[in-house]
């Protein structure tokens, strides 16, 4: 039973597989088995070339496709590791230095497709792990991410050597240069701020002193208002007395002119 077993043809079963799941599109896809990647023995299961540009695939699975796309099969009783995932990358960046012109298979235009039985539970931690890795260099960056800054700052929160500690602040200083709406949407949450706040302590200082001394500006800019404003009514009140005690004055002459007259 184990030897028979061991003759399967796992891969032409697959190839066969793939075209049914992609029956209805088959007339706009060209399936090359066991494609040879250069003039070494490097192949990929299966390679999958739209003919025409553009063309919508209907299969879920294809729905991905791009020009150019390469899928790799294990079968149930192959492994799946970091070295495997790589190998398939690298043969896609083979696959697309073997073009017939300068760039004509552009990166952006291949897939690689893996189809496993079992899901790859220690690759997957392998990448994730990968994925972790290097946060340091990721945040200097005009697009950083959030996840990546947070990384960051859990690793750099344990260091106590202040040379360290000062290399960290360093690239904040740049990352926050560079991404400053990101790193204000991170300091509005508390609870994951923390060694944001203390790595970045002098100048979170300093902006607190800034808002006070512009707090301080405009309350002094509104006092001289206020005042100018009330030096102004009292000025009003001042010239609209003069004015009544000229008119009074201007009218005591003409009465007793008047009276002089009369008199006479």
């Amino acid at each position: 039973m184990t030897d028979q077993t061991d003759k399967i043809q796992w891969h032409p079963g697959f190839c066969s597989a793939a075209e049914l799941e992609l029956i209805e599109n088959k007339t706009e896809l060209e399936f090359i088995r066991e494609y040879n990647i250069g003039k070494e023995p490097l192949r990929i299961d299966l390679l999958i070339i739209k003919k025409r540009p553009g063309a919508v695939i209907k299969n879920e699975i294809g729905s991905i496709f791009k020009q150019h796309n390469l899928l790799e099969y294990k079968s149930p009783d192959d492994g799946f590791s970091i070295d495997d995932y790589y190998k398939a990358i690298g043969y896609a960046c083979i696959y697309k230095s073997f073009g017939e012109t300068v760039d004509a298979i552009p990166a952006q235009e291949i897939t690689v497709s893996f189809f496993r039985e079992a899901y790859p539970r220690e690759l997957i931690k392998s990448l994730m792990r990968e994925l972790q890795k290097h946060s340091g260099f990721k945040i200097l960056s005009k697009n950083a991410r959030e996840e990546d800054v947070c990384r960051f700052l859990e690793t750099v929160s344990g260091y106590t050597k202040q040379g360290d500690k000062n290399n960290a602040d360093a690239v904040l200083q740049v990352s926050v240069m560079a991404n400053k709406k990101l790193y204000q949407a991170i300091r509005r949450d508390f609870g994951m701020c923390e060694a944001l706040k203390e790595l970045m302590k002098d100048e979170i200082d300093k902006e607190a002193d800034l808002r006070a001394e512009m707090i301080v500006q405009i309350k002094v800019q509104e006092a001289e208002k206020k005042y100018q404003a009330e030096i102004e009514k009292k000025v009003q009140e001042t010239e609209k007395r003069y004015s009544l005690k000229q008119k009074k004055r201007n009218k005591t002459p003409c009465s007793q002119t008047l009276h002089q007259f009369t008199t006479f």
